[in-house]
């Protein structure tokens, strides 16, 4: 199966902004290498969709980042009968950083989530072929806190982030369309209120790096405490992973010491740990959204 690809049109009513989006999805048309910004991906632009009843997965990038920082997982995952929903996080991407580490970024990215589902649905050609059913979240880092949110996490800002350093409830919405999300190395330190997760019923799968400063798998482990089903949260610590393993390998003119996210700790291969992820995420999702996969 080949990766087709089409972009999407996103309006945030909020932030009065268009969100870039992008779905990638299943097709026998021919693909080609294309160029998306600085990254390369072999997809077949506007090629008939392949299938019917696809599942859904929307992926969420870390602060400052992007989306096709996750390309290789976004095309497997096409490649293997699901829909990906790739966007860029207006005010917190690699182009346009201005709100990262506010409030007002907390609000909006669950939103984005949300607007980009009812975006995807709403498509000509590819809205009546997705299982409204079966939808999942994948968050990386930030991404992490954005799925939570979506799943109906009750986040509280950190103490810095209010003119009277304590915490104070963020306004998100949670979206009842997404039924199981993947974490990768999670920002997880606005839940460690009480409860936070109480409401959080989803599967859950939770991969932290295990010499990761970052999102460490004590402090994950101890935010997911308040789930209230233990049982239904998968979380292993990858041997000598970082806060960045669990994306794509950048290209060669990215990969340098002083682009940390092209970095890993010594004795971590990322090319080679792809394949045990993707294999994790399609497993996972394959029991999560009860699917038969092609």
């Amino acid at each position: 199966m080949n990766v087709g690809c089409r972009a999407l049109a996103v309006h945030d009513p909020v932030q009065q902004v268009r969100i870039p989006a992008w779905l990638l999805y299943p097709t026998r048309t021919p693909d080609r290498i294309e160029r998306f910004g600085m990254y390369s991906l072999e997809v077949a632009s506007g090629a008939e969709v392949a299938g019917a009843a696809l599942p859904l997965v929307v992926i969420s990038h870390g602060t400052g980042g992007t989306p096709w920082a996750y390309r290789g997982l976004a095309a497997h995952l096409a490649r293997h009968g699901f829909v990906v929903a790739m966007l860029e996080h207006p005010g917190n991407t690699r182009r346009d950083d201005a709100l990262a580490h506010t409030v007002a970024n907390l609000e909006n990215r669950p939103r984005h989530i949300r607007l980009v589902i009812d975006a995807a649905l709403a498509d000509p050609g590819l809205g009546p072929l997705i299982a409204r059913e079966r939808i999942a979240i994948v968050g990386h880092s930030m991404g992490g806190y954005t799925a939570l949110a979506v799943l109906g996490g009750r986040a509280v800002t950190l103490p810095t982030q209010t003119p009277e350093g304590r915490p104070q409830p963020v306004s998100t919405e949670a979206d009842p369309r997404v039924r199981a999300a993947i974490l990768l190395a999670p920002a997880i330190d606005w839940f460690g209120g009480e409860g936070a997760l109480a409401e959080v019923t989803a599967p859950i799968l939770v991969r932290t790096g295990a010499l990761d400063p970052l999102a460490s798998a004590s402090r994950v482990r101890w935010a997911l405490r308040s789930h209230p089903a233990p049982g239904a949260i998968d979380h292993a610590d990858v041997p000598n992973a970082g806060h960045f393993g669990f994306m794509s390998p950048f290209p060669p003119d990215l990969t340098r010491p002083e682009f940390p996210p092209s970095q890993d700790p010594p004795g971590f291969d990322r090319r080679a740990y792809q394949d045990v992820l993707f294999a994790e995420v399609t497993h996972f999702l394959a029991i999560a959204l009860l699917l038969t996969l092609r």
